[in-house]
């Protein structure tokens, strides 16, 4: 099992199926953690999960900065996000500011407010959680979510190449497939062929613990091939 007794995780999307599963994680590991999530999913999150601190903010919105900036953590892990399947042609202005707020709009306000911490410390770590589609740098009727998938993706790395130096560094998960989530389910997908959340989470709470002179920068985690 991972060690991580002596830092701080900040979660966001605190409540959902793989935010719970890498709680879960993180507990076992020992690291104190700050939940960050919306409504009744936060709730149920800090009922299960102990927290040093519980903030119930929208990430899309600036205001939430300030809000992040009164904690102190080494590390962020950011789940947030939203996926849809549309035809190119049929997507709006209104479709695409949806899915770029979600996507990435709110991992860049997650990093600018537990930022200035880190680069205090001179230490800490970013995860950012992107997807199979932008890995491979397409998807058939996810343009908008493959892209802004892929822009997370890019900020992360990016983040990573010019912070390293002063002690932050940066990761980018590729679940390589759908998560086994109840919505997926719901929507027709087996079971068979999904990600389990909790595989997730401990390839997760593993490179979370890598030393510097041993940093995984880009984890991809495959499902089974389908039976």
């Amino acid at each position: 099992m991972a060690n991580l007794g002596s830092s701080t995780v900040m979660l966001t999307g605190a409540g959902g199926a793989l935010a719970t599963a890498i709680a879960q994680e993180l507990e076992d590991a020992g690291a104190q953690m700050v939940l960050v999530g919306r409504g009744d999913a936060l709730e149920r999150a800090a009922d299960r999960f102990p927290a040093t601190e519980v903030i119930d903010v929208d990430l899309t919105q600036e205001s939430s900065v300030e809000d992040l900036r009164k904690v102190k953590v080494d590390i962020l892990v950011h789940t947030v996000g939203t996926f849809a399947m549309q035809d190119a042609q049929k997507a709006t202005t209104e479709d695409y500011r949806r899915m770029f707020d979600a996507n990435m709009l709110s991992l860049f306000h997650a990093v600018q407010g537990v930022l200035p911490h880190m680069l205090r410390q001179k230490d800490g770590l970013i995860l950012g959680v992107s997807a199979g589609q932008a890995a491979r740098m397409s998807g058939p009727k996810a343009a908008l979510y493959t892209a802004s998938k892929a822009a997370l993706s890019a900020y992360v790395l990016s983040l990573h190449d010019e912070l390293k130096a002063k002690g932050v560094r940066g990761m980018v998960l590729y679940p390589m497939g759908a998560i086994d989530t109840p919505a997926n389910r719901d929507d027709g997908l087996k079971w068979e062929t999904m990600i389990d959340p909790r595989g997730l989470a401990k390839s997760v709470a593993h490179a979370l613990t890598r030393p510097d002179r041993a940093h995984v920068t880009e984890l991809k985690v495959y499902p089974d091939e389908e039976k």
